[in-house]
């Protein structure tokens, strides 16, 4: 009993890498129901390029919701270097398996992400902690 309580009472400590953790939860559900809406409706993919900014915008706001809110303090920080660093992971996963190339909006999208985040991270400082 002790060890599952131990389990399931793990958390990350580090604000940062619980936002991304928490970011990925959130982009990974946000992919399954876009997935669930490509297959049940007469869309197409190239259809879906501004609900995958939604759902990248709602991960980052999210993850720097909850970066902020394991930091206490500077959730404008937190949650900035939870987006900026979400940027570049994604954006690393599509240089790296769909080979494509990095371009200047590239660094735009990182930017965007990072003040995304860091707007999630100060409405986090200001939840209550459980």
């Amino acid at each position: 009993m002790y060890l599952m309580r131990r389990l399931f009472s793990w958390r990350i400590t580090n604000p940062v890498l619980s936002g991304i953790c928490r970011s990925f939860l959130w982009m990974l559900l946000g992919a399954f129901v876009l997935s669930l809406l490509l297959w049940g409706s007469g869309l197409q993919e190239r259809d879906l390029s501004m609900y995958t900014y939604i759902v990248h915008g709602m991960a980052v706001l999210l993850g720097g919701l909850t970066a902020g809110q394991r930091a206490g303090r500077k959730g404008w920080y937190q949650g900035g270097m939870t987006g900026g660093f979400y940027g570049i992971i994604i954006l690393m996963v599509g240089f790296l398996a769909l080979d494509s190339a990095l371009t200047g909006s590239d660094l735009l999208w990182i930017l965007a992400a990072a003040a995304i985040g860091a707007i999630g991270g100060m409405f986090g400082v200001n939840l209550q902690k459980s």
